[in-house]
Formats: C-alpha cells, sequence, structure tokens
C-alpha cells in the first residue's frame, strides 16, 4: 500500500544539515517527495511510497542528524508529489 505524508519537524532544525540528511535517508529508502526549511525555523517534508518505509522514514525523523534536536512532528495526509525522487526544494 502507498502512502504520502506531509511532515512539519519542529525543534532545533535548521543549521544542523537537517534537509541533506532528509535527502539521503529518503532516497536510501526510495522515497519520492521533497524537503525544504520554512521561515518559522521549522522544516517540512513530504515523504511518499510504501506505507511501511514512509513510517519508518518519519521515525527516523524523530532523531534526525546528530547536532538536531526534534520536539515534535506534525504529520498530515497529503497527495503524492507529481515527480519521482526525492529532491530538496526551496523554502515557501
Amino acid at each position: 500500500m502507498t502512502r504520502a505524508i506531509r511532515v512539519v519537524i519542529l525543534g532545533k532544525v535548521q543549521g544542523v544539515w537537517y534537509r541533506a540528511w532528509t535527502v539521503e535517508q529518503a532516497t536510501r529508502r526510495g522515497l519520492s517527495g521533497w524537503v525544504r526549511n520554512r521561515p518559522d525555523g521549522s522544516v517540512e517534508a513530504l515523504f511518499s511510497g510504501a506505507a511501511v518505509v514512509v513510517e519508518a522514514m518519519i521515525e527516523a525523523c524523530r532523531e534526525g542528524p546528530p547536532a538536531a534536536r526534534v520536539d515534535r512532528i506534525e504529520q498530515h495526509p497529503a497527495d503524492p508529489p507529481a515527480e519521482p525522487g526525492f529532491r530538496q526544494v526551496h523554502t515557501e
């Protein structure tokens, strides 16, 4: 079963290589989607793929890269991305 979910990751997640880490981890897992910084200091990502793999990615995001501190993750249903692959996009 395929699942697409948009997450907002809050805590110390900007300036600690969180986006690059997310691209690496999501690509390794074969997920599609994107990740970006948000003006409020959080990081937002869209993960799409096998439901079990999406859940594993969200769990990995709770830790993030070594310099990060994740306080909480908000999850929102989403439509799958229009393009395959996982990439970093500009802050919106």
